[in-house]
């Protein structure tokens, strides 16, 4: 047990999910100095997705790894210089609790153990593939006039291969798709790069927009959606 990430073991298949942003919780020994109501935000976790991808893990017969605190604490998508790595503002919430903080202690306790474990799940397959599970929020409160209607997103930086077959199956089915959207992932996609982009293995980055994965209903909907996706990507390529 790990207060840096939970792991759920679904099944032996060589695939790796992956939810950076899965958790609200803040340790008791942590004050960030913000209201309570803000942890149910999308500031603080990434709405839907832990639910996601346990179906998922449990529907592919698969790992999930799910980061164990929130990104107000430290941003787990992050690479350990980066600015954003514990956040003093948020979409126009101050973190004044992060001000003084010490970033080595927080990498040490969380970020370290937290990739440490997604490096050991894939060195254990011998055809990996990765599934990395975020949400978006349909507006942002620093930007009210910003338009994101897309129902899903696909991200990537320079491995596009998986993003090249998902995205016309997701139109497919319907979905209102974002190639690079509601943001490019050449800006933020720091675990996929260091995981699947620096060692060759194929992956495919989702968006899930969170008011449609914000209850039950919605949750099943995205993990059956998209668990026949993830297979067609991972046969092609992994």
């Amino acid at each position: 047990m790990s207060e840096a990430f939970t792991r759920i073991d679904g099944g032996g298949l060589d695939l790796l999910i992956v939810a950076d942003h899965a958790s609200a919780r803040v340790p008791d020994d942590i004050d960030l100095g913000i209201e309570a109501d803000l942890l149910r935000q999308h500031v603080a976790i990434d709405i839907g997705v832990a639910e996601v991808s346990r179906l998922l893990a449990e529907q592919l017969g698969c790992t999930a790894i799910l980061g164990g605190v929130s990104r107000l604490v430290i941003d787990l998508n992050r690479e350990e210089d980066a600015p954003g790595l514990m956040p003093v503002m948020s979409d126009g919430h101050a973190i004044p609790g992060n001000r003084d903080a010490d970033p080595g202690a927080r990498l040490r306790r969380f970020h370290h153990p937290y990739h440490a474990e997604i490096a050991n799940a894939l060195e254990g397959m011998a055809s990996p593939f990765i599934l990395s599970v975020h949400s978006f929020t349909p507006r942002l409160m620093a930007d009210p006039g910003q338009q994101r209607p897309w129902e899903i997103g696909i991200l990537y930086n320079q491995d596009d291969r998986a993003a090249r077959i998902a995205i016309p199956l997701l139109e497919e089915a319907g979905m209102i798709v974002g190639d690079q959207q509601p943001y490019s992932g050449q800006l933020l996609n720091a675990t996929m790069n260091r995981h699947a982009e620096a060692n060759g293995i194929p992956y495919l980055g989702v968006e899930m927009r969170q008011d449609l994965v914000s209850d039950a209903a919605g949750q099943k909907r995205f993990s059956d959606l998209l668990g026949p996706i993830v297979l067609a990507c991972r046969s092609a390529l992994a």
